[in-house]
Order: structure tokens, then sequence, then C-alpha cells
């Protein structure tokens, strides 16, 4: 589901369309926007309105979710990211999604190792053209962003993780593959990133209940803490940033017994990382 984030919606387009085909790609446009179909130009676009913000994350949910019901009603499984979210899968691991699947039938919803990635002083501009894999190599593990992404049909996505019954909470498995990874773009491209924040403001900052939180109503703040903590972290080298980010994650899920959701831990690591060169073929 995306409103106006141009840049990051082109990202993902281009690269779910080279894993996936364009004609499997499903846009929930919120408000009209021609603009989308024309960057987006074989993903199939739904229009919803954008009349009304209040409970914005709580009827985004029941809309997702019942969307992402109806495509299980057609495919095995259903990827569900936000426009600057992609989902890499490393090679030595994985030749591709279907492999993937493959190799986790009795899975019913799988979670991905979460990473920020992050444009520093010496990256270079990026054209429109430009995937941001080949020219953004920083990143700094979240396990607020370690979400899960991919489910079968019957299984909902609600706060980043899935949704069970109060009875079966402790039982859901939490499957988090080794070397598959949710590459978050928000901070990747300062321009972008500029232009994204004035339209998160002006709705944080709206009448209503249940609209963003303060991440919105202060988008220019939070962008700056993210950048001034980041630049003062410590760098590992992947093989042990990797290993310490997964570990963490993998060993202590929250199962949330108000929400009878199971998620990651929003587990905030001390040290960044650069990725290694397959990211760029991602």
């Amino acid at each position: 589901m995306v409103y106006r984030d141009y840049w990051a919606l082109s990202q993902w387009y281009a690269h779910y369309s080279r894993h996936l085909g364009s004609d499997h790609l499903y846009i929930v446009a919120h408000g009209h926007d021609l603009k989308i179909s024309e960057l987006c130009p074989r993903a199939n676009v739904v229009t919803v309105p954008r009349n009304d913000l209040a409970g914005f994350d709580r009827v985004r949910g029941h809309l997702l979710n019942g969307l992402q019901d109806g495509l299980g009603a057609i495919y095995d499984w259903v990827i569900r990211t936000d426009a600057d979210e992609l989902i890499c899968l490393d090679p030595k691991r994985y030749a591709d999604f279907t492999e993937l699947f493959a190799s986790r039938k009795r899975a019913t919803a799988l979670f991905a190792l979460g990473m920020n990635l992050a444009e520093t002083d010496s990256d270079i501009a990026l054209a429109n053209q430009d995937r941001v894999l080949r020219h953004r190599r920083q990143a700094h593990f979240s396990g607020h962003y370690s979400k899960a992404w991919a489910v079968r049909r019957g299984t909902h996505l609600v706060r980043h993780g899935v949704q069970a019954t109060a009875e079966n909470l402790q039982d859901v498995p939490f499957v988090l593959p080794k070397g598959v990874y949710l590459v978050h773009l928000k901070y990747a491209n300062d321009s972008a990133l500029i232009d994204a924040n004035r339209h998160r403001t002006v709705i944080g900052n709206g009448d209503g209940k249940g609209l963003p939180g303060k991440a919105w109503a202060k988008a220019d703040q939070t962008a700056a803490s993210f950048f001034d903590a980041f630049h003062d972290l410590n760098e590992l080298e992947w093989p042990l940033a990797e290993r310490r980010a997964y570990l963490r994650i993998k060993r202590d899920p929250v199962r949330d017994d108000k929400l009878n959701v199971l998620r990651a831990r929003s587990v905030k690591f001390s040290f960044r990382t650069t990725l290694p060169q397959w990211f760029e073929s991602c």
C-alpha cells in the first residue's frame, strides 16, 4: 500500500518484477494517483479512498489482510511488504523465492532479518533509474524491521508479526530462515526522504484519532536522530554482524498475549556493517 512514495515504489517494482514477474505484483494506491500506473505499468493497481485517515493502521491492516486472503486462494504464498522494503536472498542459500518456499513447506509464515540501509556522506546521489543496492552498502540491523513478510492463506499480519489464536500463540513457530533479509530503504536516499517527510509531517499532525504517531508527526527529527546515531555506531564486518543479529533476533521473539501476535523483539544493535557484494545483484 502506498501514497506518493514514488522513488521507493520504483525500487520495489523493479526488484520484485525481476524476481516474481510484474504481472504478479499488487499495489494498493491510497487515493487515486495515475503516476503509480505510469511507474509500475504491468502491476495490478487497486485504488482505495483517502478521504478519512482516522484509525489509519487499523483500517489498513484489515484491508490488506482481506486482500491477502483473497490472493491466497490463487497463490501458494503471498508476499507483503511496504513500498520501501526489499526482500533479498543470499544466493549461496537460495537460487530464488521458489527454492526458499519449497524449503519451508510446513511453515505458514516467514520472517526476515531486517536492516536499515543508509546513505552516507561519501555516497553519490541516486538517479531515478539507479538500483539502490548497487550504490548503498552501509546498513544497521533492526529488530523492528525483522518483520513477517510472507504468509499462506488464513495467516494475518499484525504489528510486524503474525496473529494467532490465544490458545495457539505459544505454539506458533517463529520461522526466520538464514540468508533472508528485509532491506528497509527509508534512509537510503536523502532527497526522497526529504520529499516523503513533507507528506508524513502533514498526515502525522492532522486531525483525527488513530493517525500515525510521533515518527510521522516529527518526521524530520526522527530522520536526524537516526543518522546521528548511525554515524556513531562501531562497524563490524558482515559475517560477525550478521551472526550476532540473527542469533539475537532468533532466540527471543515476543509472544504478545494482549494482541495475540508473534513478532520479533525490537532490538537496537550497537553496530553497523557493510553489505557483501552479492547484494548488488539482488
